[in-house]
């Protein structure tokens, strides 16, 4: 009778502890999927945000044209740069795309410095005061998307919830990040 007692402790003891483990196993693997969802979604935010910016620059191109006709090199450096970011699919090719934007556009705006006119042009402060509030929901988009790639590549990396991404395939995600380019300064020549 005893023995037969001990066997059924036992036997709720290890349902409990099997209990426990699926439950967990299941909460962890559902909390992972639920953050790769907020990354991607706050991923699409940005490019959302950098989309948004791409299509102000056609008409800041527009108005600055009607004033320095003769910069073809750089109004071709922002058709190619909204083309990469239009057709990029990842996010090293978004970065990388957006630093050629970066470039383009900051090769633009010293190109306007030289035109006093164009700088007082009601249209031109308009889409510059847009491409400004553009600039900035894209840095906060940004930090938003990386904060939750740094938890969400954290929360993979722990054990033992690595023990769970790694049998779920959960990967790490890319940060947004500057490209080299943005980190130098933009030339223009008038030659």
């Amino acid at each position: 009778m005893k023995s037969k007692k001990s066997l059924w402790i036992t036997l709720a003891v290890v349902a409990v502890v099997v209990i426990a483990i699926v439950g967990w196993s299941m909460s962890t693997y559902n909390g992972l999927v639920t953050t790769r969802e907020e990354v991607t979604a706050q991923q699409a935010n940005v490019e959302v945000y950098l989309q948004r910016r791409a299509d102000l620059i056609p008409n800041l191109v527009s108005t600055v044209q009607g004033y320095a006709t003769h910069e073809e090199e750089v109004y071709t450096a922002l058709a190619d740069a909204r083309a990469a970011l239009a057709g990029a699919q990842s996010v090293e090719e978004f970065n990388e795309a957006n630093g050629a934007l970066d470039s383009a556009l900051s090769r633009l705006l010293v190109v306007v410095e030289n035109y006093p006119e164009l700088k007082a042009n009601e249209n031109f402060i308009n889409l510059q005061d847009e491409l400004a509030g553009s600039e900035n929901r894209i840095a906060q988009a940004r930090n938003t998307y990386n904060d939750m790639a740094r938890e969400y590549n954290t929360r993979l990396q722990r054990f033992p919830t690595s023990l769970i991404a790694r049998a779920g395939n959960f990967e790490q995600v890319d940060y947004f990040e500057a490209s080299e380019e943005s980190q130098t300064v933009p030339q223009v020549s008038f030659d």
